[in-house]
């Protein structure tokens, strides 16, 4: 479906605006957390506070996506909006931590529809070869989030009140409802409207307890649950295997992984989540403990990596709807964000703090130059009947990576910064107030643990980087093409040479 120009910029204005909330979510809630908690009586299980809202984005994306595919992505888009907006007033009112969970969940879930169905869209009203700059303008949300999140949500606790960190939501989700209605075109379903229920319901329950496994795998009170939970995944992925075979319309086509532009934008989207992920997590704790400063100065880090990465991601994107090439990209942004994790494994302690940002940058101008730009080509290579499908797919692949990428890494710095710290430092009740006000050759100490603890964590997650150099070298050397997907829904959208 083709549409004007200028309803183009409002459809695009409206998911953005609609993406945005979604990624603040992630981030501005993560500043109020012990506010919320306190308040609520439950600083025990704060955690579950985010936990929860993951829970949900990551494993409904696979049903949200196939539910696309089948009722369209429209109606989809719009109850999510619906459902995030509620689940964001409901949050504000909670009287306990239940409540607050579980409009936490429904809010997560939302969430996951709107990030998939603005993808969809986007794929639904435009040509390939237009799709990377809108994709890139969309995926903005997520590293603007990023850097705007925790100060919003910081500003709101100190001068208002927690419940605004939900609340914030509504005046302008409304705004975008209302764009939304008016922008987006009536989009029809595919030519399959059966749901695969029995295989949706055994997918996210495998998935959910995948997920848990590999949360609760580092904690030594819950390693029994952990280890119950990869066996139920474990028999949960298999009985899937069963009911997929025999699914008139299977949740997660086998086709889409037969063609092989869709499985190297699948690996890559795996080198993003175990990769960029892990960094924005931990690099503070580097900086705060390695560098010996301050919360608000080691947040420079992370910002100059998401900013390198936001500007590299519009450029790329505008770049390759110019010319409709898109294979050096990928190739290019996994080596020099390799590059970049190399010399930070490889800077000696003690350096400016400016090196480290500079590095650290370049990680996002490479992670960038393909992190939005393999949604529009994992799109191209498929029909249009799996449009919904396979840009979950490419989402829910980057979850787990980043999944299972934060709690590795997590797992290997506990053990290694445990192991090397001086006697009489704790590791479990160290914090990084505590480590400068330590004696000056404690705090040296300090940091040279953690120095040594983050080098090979950093090399090893450039090794995941120059994986992802080999898996781009698969990409073929096509050219998006200028052609809008042709409404039948049996007409895939091709690429051409």
């Amino acid at each position: 479906m083709t549409l004007s120009p200028a309803r183009l910029r409002v459809l695009v204005a409206a998911l953005l605006a609609v993406s945005f909330l979604g990624a603040l979510d992630h981030t501005i809630v993560s500043t109020s957390l012990a506010t919320i908690a306190g308040d609520l009586g439950a600083l025990a299980h704060m955690s579950w506070i985010m936990v929860g809202y993951t829970l949900a984005a990551t494993v409904m994306l696979p049903v949200l996506g196939k539910l696309g595919d089948v009722v369209g992505p429209r109606r989809v888009f719009l109850v999510s909006l619906v459902l995030f907006l509620a689940a964001s007033l409901a949050c504000g009112f909670a009287p306990d931590l239940g409540w607050l969970i579980a409009a936490r969940v429904v809010q997560g879930l939302g969430s996951a529809g709107l990030q998939l169905m603005s993808q969809t869209i986007i794929a639904r009203v435009t040509s390939p070869r237009q799709r990377p700059r809108y994709m890139a303008v969309i995926g903005a949300a997520f590293p603007v989030a990023i850097v705007v999140g925790p100060v919003v949500g910081g500003v709101i606790t100190d001068y208002a009140s927690w419940p605004w960190v939900f609340w914030i939501n509504l005046p302008v989700g409304l705004v975008a409802l209302v764009l939304v209605v008016a922008a987006v075109p009536k989009l029809p379903g595919g030519a399959h409207p059966r749901f695969d229920v029995p295989g949706s319901l055994v997918f996210t329950g495998s998935l959910l307890a995948l997920i848990l496994a590999v949360t609760w795998a580092g904690d030594d009170a819950l390693r029994p649950a952990a280890i119950a939970c990869a066996a139920t995944a474990v028999v949960g992925i298999l009985a899937l295997v069963a009911i997929e075979r025999r699914a008139a319309a299977p949740i997660l086509p086998p086709r889409i992984l037969r063609d092989r532009t869709i499985l190297v934008c699948l690996g890559l989207s795996l080198v993003v989540g175990a990769g960029l992920f892990s960094v924005v997590a931990y690099v503070p704790t580097y900086v705060q403990m390695a560098y010996r400063t301050t919360a608000t100065v080691s947040g420079l880090v992370p910002i100059a990596t998401v900013l390198g990465m936001l500007v590299s991601s519009l450029l790329t994107g505008w770049l390759v709807s110019r010319s409709g090439r898109y294979r050096l990209y990928p190739v290019a942004g996994t080596a020099l964000a390799a590059l970049g994790l190399t010399a930070m494994g490889l800077l000696p302690a003690g350096m400016p703090l400016w090196v480290p940002m500079i590095v650290m940058a370049a990680v996002g101008i490479g992670t960038g130059a393909f992190t939005n730009l393999i949604f529009a080509v994992v799109q191209s290579a498929a029909s249009r009947d799996d449009l919904g499908a396979v840009t979950a797919t490419t989402n829910l692949v980057r979850q787990i990576g980043a999944a299972v990428g934060t709690a590795v890494v997590g797992g290997i710095i506990g053990v290694a910064v445990a192991a090397g710290l001086p006697a009489g430092v704790d590791a479990a009740t160290l914090t990084p107030g505590a480590a400068r006000a330590a004696a000056p050759a404690v705090q040296e100490q300090i940091g040279t643990v953690y120095h040594d603890a983050f080098a090979p964590v950093f090399l090893g997650l450039a090794v995941v980087y120059a994986c992802g150099v080999a898996i781009a070298l698969l990409l073929p050397a096509a050219r998006l093409s200028d052609e809008t997907p042709a409404p039948a829904a049996s007409v895939p959208a091709r690429q051409s040479a």
